[in-house]
C-alpha cells in the first residue's frame, strides 16, 4: 500500500500544476491527438530529445510596424529594405530575457546551442525523463497513420512562472508533423510529341493555343500572363527554392526540362548558376527513390523558375527528413523554421523565397506559428518576397481523409502581414481555353490562428456580403485572414521526373511560377535602380490591384461540400486573379 502511494505522488510530481510549489504554469496545450494520429504509449525515458527553446524576441511590434512602413506603396520610405544588422537588433532578446534562460538551465545543468545570430533559438539535449520533469509534462509515442512513423510529443507541457516573459515555446512538443499534399500527376504521362516543345515564344495577349489546354509549359505561361522572354541580368537577382521531406533537386532532369522548352535560352551545353544549399546535414544533388514521391514537388518547383527566369541564380536549400519521425525537418516543423533561419542568416539573401510544400494549421502549435511568422517578417523587411503555393486539397487542406467537421486551412499560406510577410498563390485551369478557371484542388478559405489584416478587409467583406455569410456557417472563420492573395495556372503544368515527363495539378506549381515573375520584375527594377520588391501584399492589394486578371468561375471543393466559389473580385480559390506582366511592371512604379 504504502508503495502505491509512493507511486502516485510520483506521479503527481511529473503532472505539476500552476499551484505546485515548482511554480509551474500550463504553457502551451492540445485539446486532443490531431487527426491522423494514435497513441502508441509513454515515450521510453532514457531516449534523448532534441529540443529548441524559442526565446521572446526584443521588439517585434516594432519590427512589424517597419515592415507595414516599408512596404506600403506611396509611403516615402517604400521599399527602403532594412539591412541584416537592423533587422537582428530589434528581434535580439532582451538582456533580462537571456539572464533568465540562463540561469533555467544552469540550475538544471543543461548546455545549449544558439541556433540564430542573434541567440533567440536555442537548442538544449535532455532525455524523456529529464523533459518530464523540466516541464511538468508527459512525453509520448504518437504514431502517424498515414505513414506509419512514429513521434514524441506531448499534448501539455508547463513551464516555470518566472519564465513566462521570456521563453515563447518548448519545440518539438505539442507541434505533429504532417505530411504535405505534393502537387501529383495526372494518371497519364505527357505525350512524347510534345519534346521539343513547339510553341514560338512571342509574348503578346491572344488566344491560348490549343496545345496549352492540355499541356502548360513556360511558352503557354508566357502567352498567358505577357512574360518576357528576356534572361535575368542583375547576378544580385536570386530566388531560393525550399525542398523537404526528400525532395531531392535533379539537375539532370532540370536540363532536359530546359533543352525540351527553353532552348532558345539555354543553348547547349547548359551554362548554369544553380547552388544546391544542404541544411542540418543535407546530402545529395540528384534525384534519389523516395518512397512518399514528395520529388514531385521540386520536379515543378526549381524548373518553372530556371524555365521562366531564364539564368536566375538558383539556390536549393535542402533540410532532410528527422531521424525521429520520418517526414518532419530536424526543426520539427517540416524544415520551414531551419531554412528561414539560413536564409537570415546570409548576408545577401535571395531576393525571392518560394515553397511549393505546406500542411494544415492545426499541425503546429500557436507559439510555433508566432515564432516562423516572425522569421519570415524579418525576410520581409530585408526585401525578401516570402511566397508559398496555397495546396492541393481544396478546402480540405493537406491531411484530407481522416474526418472533415470543418474546413483546414493551410500553413503557412494562411497568415497576414502582422505575423507572416508571405503571399499565398493559388491554381488556376486552362484546360477549356480562355478564360481561365479556379483549379478544385487549389487550397483557399481563412485562417483560424491570424485576423484578416487591414489590406484586406474591403476586398474580403465584399466577398462573403456576396457570398452569404450563413453559408457553411461553423465550417471556417470569416474574420480570419483569406488566402490565396494571387494565382497563376496550376493543373496540367508538365515537368520532368526522372527523365520523363508528367503533368501536375492544383496550386503547387503556381508559387513557383509566380515567383518567377517576381524575379523577372525585381530584374527591371534594380536595373532602373530601384531595388526588389520585397514583401508584396501591400502593394498587391492595393495599386497592384489593376494588373491582375480576374477569375470568376471554378471552386475547390472539399469536406463533402463545393468548397467556395470564385466570384468576381478577390474570392478564396484565385484570389485577386491570375497576373499580367506588362500592367504589373506599370504598377509597380505608381
Amino acid at each position: 500500500m504504502r508503495a502505491v502511494l509512493l507511486l502516485v505522488l510520483s506521479f503527481s510530481c511529473v503532472h505539476a500544476t500552476p499551484q505546485s510549489s515548482r511554480g509551474m504554469i500550463v504553457h502551451e496545450r492540445r485539446d486532443g491527438i490531431p487527426s491522423g494520429f494514435v497513441k502508441v504509449g509513454p515515450a521510453p525515458s532514457d531516449q534523448v530529445l532534441q529540443l529548441r527553446l524559442g526565446l521572446a524576441q526584443g521588439d517585434v511590434a516594432g519590427l512589424e510596424e517597419r515592415l507595414l512602413t516599408i512596404s506600403t506603396p506611396k509611403n516615402p520610405e517604400y521599399r527602403q529594405w532594412l539591412s541584416k544588422e537592423e533587422v537582428e537588433a530589434l528581434v535580439a532578446p532582451k538582456p533580462e530575457t537571456i539572464q533568465a534562460i540562463s540561469a533555467f538551465l544552469s540550475e538544471n545543468q543543461i548546455s545549449s546551442k544558439p541556433m540564430t545570430p542573434v541567440g533567440d533559438l536555442l537548442s538544449i539535449s535532455v532525455t524523456v525523463g529529464q523533459a518530464n520533469r523540466l516541464f511538468s509534462t508527459q512525453f509520448q509515442t504518437f504514431k502517424q497513420v498515414e505513414t506509419g512513423t512514429e513521434s514524441v510529443r506531448t499534448l501539455q507541457y508547463s513551464i516555470p512562472a518566472s519564465l513566462k516573459d521570456h521563453l515563447d515555446f518548448v519545440h518539438p512538443t505539442t507541434t505533429f508533423p504532417q505530411s504535405s499534399k505534393p502537387p501529383l500527376p495526372q494518371t497519364s504521362p505527357v505525350p512524347k510529341s510534345i519534346f521539343p516543345g513547339q510553341l514560338n515564344t512571342t509574348v503578346e495577349r491572344r488566344t491560348l493555343p490549343v496545345t496549352c489546354q492540355n499541356t502548360v509549359t513556360p511558352a503557354c505561361i508566357q502567352y498567358l500572363y505577357n512574360v518576357p522572354t528576356t534572361p535575368i541580368t542583375q547576378s544580385s537577382n536570386g530566388v531560393g527554392v525550399t525542398g523537404i521531406w526528400g525532395s531531392y533537386a535533379s539537375w539532370a532532369d532540370l536540363e532536359l526540362f530546359l533543352e525540351a522548352f527553353r532552348p532558345s535560352a539555354y543553348p547547349q551545353p547548359i551554362a548554369y548558376n544553380w547552388t544546391f544549399q544542404s541544411i542540418n546535414t543535407g546530402q545529395g544533388s540528384v534525384y534519389p527513390s523516395s518512397p512518399l514521391g514528395w520529388g514531385r514537388t521540386l520536379s515543378a518547383s526549381v524548373k518553372y523558375v530556371a524555365g521562366l527566369a531564364a539564368d536566375v541564380p538558383l539556390t536549393y536549400y535542402y533540410v532532410p527528413s528527422s531521424p525521429n519521425d520520418g517526414i518532419s525537418g530536424p526543426d520539427g516543423v517540416f524544415g520551414f523554421l531551419d531554412i528561414a533561419n539560413f536564409v537570415l542568416s546570409q548576408s545577401n539573401p535571395p531576393h525571392v523565397l518560394v515553397s511549393s510544400f505546406n500542411s494544415d494549421e492545426t499541425a503546429v502549435s500557436g507559439a510555433i506559428y508566432n515564432t516562423l511568422c516572425n522569421a519570415y517578417m524579418q525576410l520581409g523587411a530585408r526585401g525578401v518576397s516570402v511566397i508559398f503555393s496555397s495546396g492541393n486539397g481544396g478546402v480540405e487542406g493537406t491531411a484530407g481523409g481522416f474526418s472533415c467537421t470543418e474546413f483546414m486551412p493551410t500553413f503557412p499560406a494562411g497568415c497576414p502581414y502582422a505575423f507572416f510577410s508571405v503571399t499565398a498563390v493559388g491554381g488556376t485551369n486552362v484546360q477549356n481555353g480562355l478564360p481561365e478557371v479556379g483549379s478544385q484542388a487549389s487550397g483557399g478559405g481563412f485562417s483560424t490562428v491570424f485576423s484578416r489584416p487591414a489590406y484586406q478587409n474591403s476586398v474580403v467583406s465584399a466577398y462573403l456580403n456576396n457570398f452569404g455569410t450563413q453559408t457553411y456557417s461553423g465550417l471556417y472563420n470569416p474574420a480570419g485572414r483569406g488566402f490565396p492573395d494571387v494565382s497563376t495556372v496550376g493543373d496540367y503544368v508538365v515537368a520532368v521526373q526522372q527523365q520523363e515527363g508528367l503533368y501536375y495539378a492544383g496550386a503547387g506549381p503556381s508559387g513557383p511560377i509566380f515567383g518567377s515573375i517576381i524575379a523577372l520584375l525585381n530584374d527591371e527594377e534594380i536595373t532602373a535602380g530601384r531595388g526588389p520588391l520585397g514583401f508584396l501584399n501591400p502593394f498587391l492589394y492595393s495599386t497592384g490591384q489593376i494588373a491582375f486578371t480576374d477569375v470568376t468561375s471554378g471552386s475547390n471543393p472539399g469536406c463533402n461540400t463545393n468548397g467556395f466559389p470564385a466570384m468576381a473580385g478577390w474570392d478564396p480559390v484565385t484570389g485577386l486573379g491570375t497576373p499580367n506582366y506588362a500592367a504589373l511592371k506599370v504598377a509597380v512604379t505608381l
